[in-house]
C-alpha cells in the first residue's frame, strides 16, 4: 500500500489555508465572541499573517529546490516567532496571580507615544490582559492552540519546500 504525498504546491496552498482558518477564527473570537486581542494576540496574528502569506508565494510561485530553500527559511522564523511569541503568552497566563503584571496601555497607544523599542518592551513584559484566559479548548487556551498550530505549520512547511 503506497500512500501518495500531494506535491509541494499543493501543501503551501494547505498551509496558506490554514492560516487563513486561524485568522477567520481569531476574527471570529474578536467580533462574535467579543473576545479582544491583547497586544500579544496581535502579533501572534502578524506572524499567521505572514506565514500564509510566504506560503501563497512559494504555492503561487512554486519554485526549484533553490527557491524551496529560501521559502523553508522564511516559513521556519516567521513560524518560530510567531511560535515564541505565543509561548510567553502561554506563560504570562500561568503566572501565579501575584507575578501578574498590572494592566497597561492598548497596542496603539504604545505605538503612537513611546519609540518602537519601549513600545515592543512593555507589549513582552505583558499586563494583565495578556494573563487573562478568557477561551479555553480541551483545557488549551488559544495561544497554546496557536504555539502549536504554527509550530506544526513551521515543521511542515519547512520540510515540504525542501524536499525533491
Amino acid at each position: 500500500m503506497f500512500v501518495t504525498i500531494p506535491n509541494r504546491r499543493l501543501l503551501n496552498f494547505a498551509g496558506a489555508l490554514i492560516c487563513g482558518a486561524m485568522m477567520g477564527f481569531a476574527l471570529y473570537s474578536q467580533h462574535v465572541l467579543l473576545l479582544d486581542p491583547c497586544p500579544l494576540c496581535i502579533f501572534q496574528r502578524i506572524a499567521v499573517i505572514l506565514l500564509g502569506i510566504i506560503f501563497l508565494l512559494a504555492a503561487l510561485h512554486h519554485p526549484g529546490s533553490t527557491g524551496g530553500r529560501v521559502y523553508s527559511i522564511f516559513v521556519g522564523l516567521i513560524a518560530a516567532a510567531g511560535a515564541g511569541v505565543a509561548a510567553w503568552h502561554v506563560r504570562l497566563q500561568n503566572l501565579p496571580a501575584d507575578e501578574v503584571p498590572s494592566c497597561g496601555p492598548g497596542l496603539k497607544y504604545m505605538v503612537e507615544n513611546f519609540p518602537l523599542k519601549d513600545a515592543l518592551s512593555m507589549v513582552f513584559k505583558g499586563s494583565g490582559e495578556c494573563a487573562e484566559v478568557a477561551w479555553r479548548l480541551l483545557g488549551l487556551s488559544m495561544p497554546a492552540w496557536v504555539v502549536m498550530g504554527l509550530l506544526g505549520l513551521g515543521i511542515v512547511g519547512v520540510w515540504n519546500n525542501l524536499r525533491h
